[in-house]
């Protein structure tokens, strides 16, 4: 439901839990930007999220819900801010 004030959409919820490094549960899962064995990318309501790791699998997504599931060594998580407004508001912020 968009904000009245700002006419934005809120963001989503968005939480993970990692279980011993083998088992990763995510909430706020937009889209998935690309994904193999040593990498998923995925675009969340908190900016890009890299997942690095080996063996890596989606056992199960709902772009819907926003919910993902992912099996593999996880090695590495990382996130990039998501991008705000135009090209001239991110040059000049």
């Amino acid at each position: 439901m968009p904000d009245k004030e700002s006419n934005q959409t809120p963001a989503r919820l968005h939480a993970l839990r990692l279980e011993g490094r083998e088992r990763l549960s995510l909430v706020g899962v937009e889209d998935v930007s690309g994904f193999d064995e040593g990498t998923v990318l995925l675009e969340t309501s908190l900016g890009e999220l890299c997942i690095r790791g080996e063996e890596l699998h989606i056992e199960r997504i709902d772009l819907e819900t926003g919910a993902l599931e992912l099996r593999g060594r996880v090695r590495e998580l990382s996130y990039d801010e998501p991008a705000r407004g135009g090209l001239l508001a991110r040059l000049f912020s």
